[in-house]
């Protein structure tokens, strides 16, 4: 089976599981579009079933990511892109949906893992790998520019000293010098030494008997040795205490492939994967070229003959206007459509009785907005017009008939279509160009006869169009709106950007993959949640809500314009979490630009803040995507600022931020993600009116700790051997974080161990006095965390609807009690009169 077949069955079996989950998907929305309720019984139903979508369009979206980095036709890719983009916003969608209904950002499938037969590792959402590849003009275009200011701070950030400082930094050097050279003396010296001994040695006068004896003895052990140690593996193995090693090649196949890099299989599949992306790249060229071929070819030959269609189209309307209504009917405008909304199998009464209705709509909407100003509404009204608004917007899916007309297209278009074609498709091509040549003409074509109806009216009808007033005034409102201050207008983008690089606030990410967060699944989490105890998430969760709600939104345009995306994400923990690793992992996933804010930090002297906002905030949209990673988020609305803090003064932030996040637009890719380690020490409320998703990062658990334990020894070249027990490393270190565990590990694994471990194994217990020097995350911290996060909105919601049942249960019951105790008076009455 060839490469191509092969996808195009991949592709095939895709959208057949895609149309059975859209005819599950329909009546289930309009079920659930009614908005959430907070029942006994519904909301466990309606959780169970948001699930099972969300699992199935996950299991789509794996299929179809994998499917686009296969496929080289740019309009098969831009096919498979559409309902990539439409999943992907789905699934963002029914997230959102599942959070309303169970008021928790944690959601946990393991009971359904087992219906739809699926692992834990079908659960990890995958990050589509063409983020990095389409990245922004603009970004391409100062990349060199941020490279050579990058290269140039780093070359000239030698912090100026004292004089003091100078000498001390002399005698600490040459201190160090001479303890080198009476190093290497004695090294010499000892060296010396052995040579000496070396010389007077004598080996002693053996037998050839008693020579024989002792190389066998030498022999004898060390065979004795290899076989009780094959032996006892063996066992171990056969017990399941030891997991069984995976068939491979031999010994010798292993040295050659270690010796020649070419065939290692993780250099050929990235070395097949960049030549795939050459193509890729070639062929779509070869597409935008072809475009402008046929636009240029549709424009030549048939772009008269549409004008003059069009255009005895709209006179034949006017005609028809006037003798129906004994005047000329109005010009639709733009926004309404122009001429296309004319010609849609519609009488001219229709039309002009469309054009009066919509007048009549725009008058109602003013002065329905002129009664509400005059209205002055309390508490109450502001929080049922939210909860409608959040309604009405997840009644509707808005990506749902993107995901309905990609599949569409597959159907009618490239389902039956030779597979054969990996070159651009010129009919299907010109099919799509005529109607952008059409849209271009028609936009042509309506200012013409605008200007032809004008003359029009003015010739027979002998009537002049009126200014109206109010248009004037929705022209000078939506200008005021536009038109904002801007602090550094006679700036450059690229001096901005050399400023901010200069000063510390651009930084280069590290190069971080979200895989690299390590945290394993939690299995027991439904069980705990349905005996009432909530369960305390994994790492493996705080993984898949970052790439939903940080990576997927700011990686795709197409989603981020039309998912009410949160531009603020709050990750809140104890140091050593990974917080800064989360951070970093967004920007190296996405390719985005790294903004880092610490509002302790002293800002430059000439730049007030609201001025150093302006420009951070500006030069992120202006170099979108970006990250903007407020440090110690906490500080910018603590209740006491401590004493080291007081000259740097983190509360200047507090009014300037606020202004700058509202500043920003739908188009502003832009994310502004805070860390904290004390978030109690905030206030509150308006930390989280800044913040609208807030994630508790927790303590890994065991089974988190175990593979960090692997992982991290694999990292740092040491690979774990079956004498080392990883199992009680995991135990002892309850209570620690992945960062206290790094520090260990760093701690042992000198350069001078590492060369030893052939000859001496690691034991674990070399890894107990560097943990010991530790302080790792105590109860009082962590019940500080949990009071914290229980006053944040989402949990505070999640206390009013659990309280509210306990009342309607608790109502329930006391109703039971008192029928329960009439009927028995009932009966004791019927029994006294019989």
């Amino acid at each position: 089976m060839t490469s191509r077949s092969f996808s195009r069955q991949q592709w095939a079996a895709a959208h057949s599981a895609l149309q059975r989950l859209l005819q599950e998907e329909v009546p289930s929305e309009r079920q659930l579009g009614a908005g959430p309720k907070l029942g006994a019984g519904h909301e466990l139903g309606a959780g169970h079933e948001l699930g099972v979508l969300y699992l199935k369009y996950l299991q789509i979206f794996r299929r179809l990511e994998g499917l686009y980095e296969q496929l080289v036709q740019p309009q098969r890719r831009r096919a498979v892109r559409m309902v990539l983009d439409g999943i992907t916003g789905r699934l963002l969608e029914l997230r959102t949906q599942m959070v309303s209904l169970q008021l928790s950002e944690f959601h946990y499938f393991d009971d359904l893992l087992l219906d739809l037969k699926m692992t834990p590792r079908d659960l990890e959402i995958p990050v589509p790998r063409y983020f990095l590849r389409e990245k922004n003009q603009l970004q391409k275009k100062f990349a060199h520019i941020l490279e050579a200011q990058r290269a140039k701070h780093t070359a000239s950030c030698v912090p100026p000293m004292s004089l003091e400082e100078a000498v001390l930094l002399l005698q600490v050097s040459e201190r160090a010098r001479q303890g080198r050279i009476r190093a290497q003396y004695m090294k010499e010296l000892v060296q010396s030494e052995r040579g000496v001994l070396r010389n007077t040695w004598k080996p002693p006068k053996l037998t050839p008997h008693q020579a024989a004896v002792t190389v066998q003895k030498v022999w004898r052990g060390y065979r004795q040795r290899k076989q009780t140690v094959r032996h006892r593996t063996e066992e171990m193995r056969f017990l399941g205490m030891i997991p069984a090693e995976p068939p491979g090649p031999g010994p010798a196949r292993l040295r050659a492939r270690r010796a020649s890099p070419s065939l290692s299989l993780v250099q050929d599949q990235e070395e097949e994967e960049f030549q795939r992306g050459l193509v890729q790249d070639q062929e779509e060229e070869e597409y935008q070229r072809a475009r402008l071929r046929v636009k240029r070819s549709l424009l030549d030959v048939e772009g008269t003959e549409i004008r003059e269609t069009l255009q005895d189209q709209i006179r034949q309307w006017f005609l028809e206007c006037r003798g129906a209504t004994g005047k000329f009917p109005e010009f639709p405008d733009g926004e309404d459509g122009g001429s296309a909304s004319l010609f849609s199998q519609k009488t001219p009464e229709q039309v002009a009785a469309e054009l009066a209705a919509r007048e009549e709509e725009r008058q109602r909407k003013k002065e329905r907005k002129k009664e509400r100003e005059k209205e002055k509404t309390g508490k109450m009204k502001k929080k049922k017009k939210k909860k409608a608004k959040t309604e009405e917007d997840w009644s509707r899916s808005r990506f749902l008939p993107d995901v309905v007309k990609g599949d569409q297209i597959f159907t009618d278009v490239w389902r039956c279509r030779d597979d054969r074609q990996q070159r651009v498709d010129l009919q299907l091509l010109r099919e799509e160009m005529r109607q952008e040549v059409e849209q271009e003409v028609r936009l042509q074509v309506d200012d013409l006869m605008r200007a032809e109806l004008k003359n029009l009216k003015l010739v027979v009808d002998k009537t002049k169009e009126k200014k109206t007033k109010t248009g004037n005034r929705k022209k000078k409102k939506k200008t005021k709106k536009k038109k904002k201050r801007d602090l550094t207008a006679d700036r450059s983008l690229q001096s901005l950007c050399e400023e901010l690089i200069l000063e510390g606030f651009l930084i280069q990410p590290m190069n971080i993959k979200l895989s690299d967060y390590i945290g394993e699944f939690s299995f027991l989490a439904s069980t705990l949640r349905q005996l009432n105890v909530e369960p305390t998430p994994s790492l493996s969760d705080i993984r898949q809500l970052v790439t939903l709600y940080a990576v997927l939104p700011l990686g795709s345009p197409a989603v981020w314009e039309k998912f009410p995306v949160m531009n603020t994400l709050l990750l809140a923990g104890p140091s050593g979490v990974g917080k800064k690793m989360l951070v970093h992992a967004v920007c190296s996933e996405t390719g985005a630009h790294l903004f880092h804010l610490n509002p302790a930090h002293r800002s430059p002297d000439h730049l007030s803040p609201a001025h150093l906002l302006h420009r951070i905030f500006k030069v992120a949209g202006e170099l979108q995507p970006s990250v903007i990673w407020i440090e110690d988020a906490e500080k910018t609305f603590c209740k006491k600022t401590p004493k080291s803090d007081r000259k740097c003064g983190p509360q200047r932030f507090r009014k300037d931020l606020l202004k700058s996040l509202k500043s920003l637009t739908r188009q502003d890719r832009v994310l502004v993600i805070g860390t904290t380690r004390r978030p109690f020490d905030a206030d509150v409320k308006p930390f989280c009116t800044v913040y609208e998703k807030i994630l508790l990062i927790p303590k890994p658990d065991y089974s988190s700790r175990l593979a960090l334990w692997r992982a991290l020894l694999r990292a740092e070249g040491a690979e774990p051997a079956a004498s080392l027990d990883l199992s009680s490393l995991a135990k002892i270190t309850d209570g620690f974080t992945a960062g206290h565990i790094l520090q260990a590990v760093r701690s042992v694994l000198r350069p001078r161990r590492l060369q030893t471990l052939a000859v001496r194994p690691l034991a674990a217990a070399e890894f107990i006095q560097p943990l010991a020097r530790m302080e790792p995350v105590y109860s009082a911290e962590e019940h500080a965390f949990k009071v914290w996060f229980c006053k944040t909105p989402l949990s505070r919601r999640k206390a009013r609807a659990a309280k509210t049942t306990t009342e309607e249960e608790e109502g329930g019951k006391e109703g039971k009690k008192k029928k329960s105790k009439e009927d028995k008076k009932k009966t004791m009455k019927k029994k006294k009169n019989i």
